[in-house]
């Protein structure tokens, strides 16, 4: 299931958004939860666990308009979006 994704404490306007704000600040960036049966990562993209596998976002809302989609992942010890 694809997560909600927060810049800056807005819906972003493109992955490219999502890319440079993850490599310039990535304390800016949130992800949502949006399964009702839990078991989904809900915070900052920093607090996400190095063995959590792969994060799929979609955006701009999740539950309203999904124009765009990728992932987040640790990789290397850096934080990968793709």
């Amino acid at each position: 299931m694809a997560q909600g994704i927060w810049v800056d404490g807005g819906r972003p306007k493109s992955k490219k958004q999502v890319m440079e704000a993850v490599k310039q600040n990535p304390s800016s960036v949130s992800i949502e939860a949006t399964s009702l049966f839990g078991k989904e990562y809900d915070g900052p993209v920093l607090g996400l666990p190095l063995g959590a596998g792969t994060i799929y976002f979609v955006g701009p809302d999740p539950y309203t308009k999904r124009n765009f989609y990728g992932q987040i992942f640790w990789q290397a010890g850096k934080l990968v979006v793709k």
